[in-house]
């Protein structure tokens, strides 16, 4: 069988039938789109009425088809398919009838997207959680307020009522400027910073990567207000002029934006230990640590960050509540190796 067809762009085709053309629609589009639309597919769209002939919707699949029909197909958008319960382990540190605190381990999404519709800690809830989780946050991340980045861990709240929703996300929102909301992270870094104590304050946008985020100057278009407060609390391998090869930062936020402690402390110099996207430039430092440090920190592949502290106020009680979550083992085998 044989036609011409033209492919307008991802959102559909154009195909004009040849003398030869006869038979069925759903046949005839099957043979001319043979390794492209199944046969059960074809069907669907006719139905769905994204088929037409010559200006006119299809009415069913087998509608006759004949030489110099002009037939249009036109995809329609996917649909997200709504997250399903997985039964994935929780560390569950808090839970009651409007909302549940848990740490999240590194490696776990916190909800579906492109490449993670399923494993995330979103499928994790709706099974835990049912059908009591807050649907404000919308199908594809039902109860949630607040995120981490896929490989950095801690402590993480999720509402599983609508009232809780909307008094957690005013909270976040407010970053604790008028309210008591309180986030602290851990960080190892590479180097010390100088001074020990202080305040990193860099627009934060989009990178050329639009994966990453990078420094922006504030009268960018995408620039977004970022603040990050940190400090020194320990220093590993000092050196005679008062430098170290790796320091431990604790990172509070005044604002929350995508990436925003490893950009700022890659910004100021001291990138956090294995982070990819960010602390790239600094694998060669490993070379400078003595055994067993160097193995351990050639092996640690993610963001050597943990969100350790997090306050909130309960959304129905008014509860000043305060959660801590210690650090896990992979981060603690790295800081013991780097005290050696």
């Amino acid at each position: 069988m044989s036609q011409s067809f033209n492919q307008d762009d991802d959102a559909g085709k154009v195909l004009i039938a040849d003398q030869h053309a006869a038979g069925r629609l759903d046949a005839w589009l099957a043979g001319a789109l043979a390794g492209e639309l199944s046969r059960s597919r074809i069907k669907a769209l006719i139905e769905g009425g994204d088929i037409s002939i010559n200006g006119v919707p299809a009415k069913e699949a087998k509608q006759k088809i004949h030489p110099g029909d002009r037939i249009e197909i036109v995809m329609p958008e996917p649909e997200d398919a709504e997250p399903q319960g997985e039964d994935i382990p929780l560390d569950v540190l808090y839970e009651d009838d409007d909302l549940i605190v848990l740490v999240k381990p590194a490696g776990l999404v916190v909800h579906p997207g492109a490449g993670n519709w399923t494993g995330t800690l979103v499928n994790a809830l709706i099974h835990h959680c049912g059908e009591s989780l807050s649907g404000i946050g919308g199908v594809k991340r039902p109860g949630i307020v607040h995120r981490l980045d896929k490989e950095t861990s801690g402590v993480m709240v999720a509402a599983k009522t609508d009232l809780a929703h909307r008094s957690l996300s005013e909270q976040f929102a407010d970053h604790g400027k008028t309210m008591q909301l309180e986030r602290a992270y851990q960080a190892v870094v590479w180097g010390l910073p100088r001074p020990h104590k202080g305040t990193i304050d860099a627009a934060l946008g989009r990178s050329s990567d639009r994966t990453r985020r990078a420094v922006r100057n504030d009268d960018a278009a995408d620039a977004r207000h970022a603040v990050t407060h940190y400090e020194v609390t320990a220093r590993y391998h000092e050196r005679p002029d008062a430098t170290a090869i790796a320091s431990m930062v604790v990172c509070r936020l005044e604002t929350g934006r995508t990436h925003q402690i490893r950009v700022h402390m890659a910004h100021i110099g001291h990138p956090l230990l294995g982070d990819p996207e960010y602390g790239a430039a600094f694998r060669t430092k490993v070379n400078l640590l003595p055994e067993p440090a160097r193995s351990v920190v050639s092996g640690f592949h993610r963001q050597a960050l943990h969100a350790y502290l997090l306050q909130i106020v309960h959304p129905r009680s008014g509860e000043v509540m305060r959660f801590e979550a210690d650090l896990p083992e992979d981060m603690r085998e790295l800081i013991s190796s780097l005290r050696i």
